[in-house]
């Protein structure tokens, strides 16, 4: 066993995988599968660089988790950075910014002018969500339990979907600055900004509750309240409430109770306060506090409810010295893996 090569009182010795645990992929309970894709980002550029950032900065992680001391032992698993994708990134996303600025200089997406391009990057960007699928699916279909690490928040959807495959319907719990729910946004059709509304094209999803949300167009609101799948608890309300009164504990009951049995936790890091992620594409003031997050995760579990999978996107690391956004990244991963043996207990 690997574990008998682990020192959880040392130090831990970077070797590609996340934390520096040194379990094979074969025998994983889990597996992290790094997107290194934002292709499609608006604003803040970056977050491909996410699964590199989080990966350095995951090796000054203590393993000691105080809901499951003996984390350690859990075998979890890293993918290797598929160097690939990351290049075609770059090329795709050189392609992105030019539709981008044609459309901030008053362009339509449907201009002919970049037709071409776009078809370009929504073809590019349907090849990875087809890649995640596969990957996903393939672990899957072994007994493991797969998480992904991006990357923008597009990159996730392949696995939603693959999901969708094995349970007949579940429920995702979206910690987020923005509800996500443009259709197609700037023309692309797989746009960070579009997850949400993707994910809902998956029949097995039933229910969507989303939590943090404060940078919204109205036509996002307009589909939360005519879409009885979807629970918006905006961070504004989330605040009046805590100033009348009403404790985190007692709101963190009311957000999990509109949620199924199986729950898939979407955890976008702009979801946090701004602070905990200074670096990420569209940061918003406001948000949770970094204890907040763990606590209504956890809240969560405790409630009897089953995760069944989990993204973390939108890291996005500042300067090669500042390591503070990937160590908030590791951070929420490791407490996201850890939630899922806690389930057990």
């Amino acid at each position: 066993m690997a574990q008998e090569h682990c020192d959880p009182n040392g130090i831990s010795v970077p070797n590609g995988c996340f934390f520096g645990l040194p379990y094979s992929v074969e025998e994983a309970k889990l597996v992290f599968l790094p997107v290194p894709w934002d292709v499609t980002t608006s604003y803040g550029e970056g977050a491909a660089q996410g699964p590199q950032a989080i990966l350095e900065a995951s090796v000054q992680l203590d393993w000691y988790d105080f809901d499951v001391p003996n984390a350690w032992k859990v075998p979890l698993a890293t993918l290797g950075i598929d160097g690939e994708i990351l290049a075609e990134n770059s090329r795709m996303r050189a392609i992105a910014k030019q539709i981008i600025a044609h459309l901030e200089k008053g362009g339509a997406v449907d201009d002919l002018a970049i037709a071409s391009s776009l078809a370009k990057v929504n073809q590019a960007c349907a090849d990875v969500n087809a890649w995640v699928y596969t990957q996903s699916k393939n672990y899957l279909e072994q007994g493991k339990f797969v998480a992904i690490v991006g990357g923008d928040h597009s990159v996730p959807l392949g696995l939603m979907q693959a999901l969708g495959q094995q349970y007949e319907n579940y429920g995702i719990l979206q910690i987020d600055a923005h509800a996500d729910l443009r259709p197609a946004y700037e023309g692309f059709m797989y746009s960070h900004a579009s997850i949400m509304d993707n994910a809902l094209k998956i029949p097995q999803i039933s229910r969507l509750v989303q939590v943090g949300i404060r940078d919204v167009c109205e036509a996002e609101i307009d589909r939360a309240k005519g879409d009885r799948r979807i629970v918006m608890f905006d961070d504004w309300q989330l605040k009046h409430n805590t100033y009348e009164g009403i404790n985190w504990a007692t709101q963190c009951q009311e957000i999990i109770s509109h949620l199924p049995d199986r729950v898939y936790i979407s955890f976008d890091i702009d979801g946090l306060k701004p602070s905990y992620c200074p670096h990420t594409g569209t940061p918003v003031p406001g948000g949770l506090e970094f204890n907040e997050s763990l606590y209504l995760m956890r809240s969560l579990v405790q409630a009897g409810k089953t995760i069944i999978g989990f993204d973390i996107c939108e890291v996005a690391p500042g300067e090669p010295a500042d390591q503070w956004d990937g160590n908030v990244g590791a951070r929420i991963l490791y407490k996201l893996a850890c939630l899922t043996e806690l389930m057990k207990n």
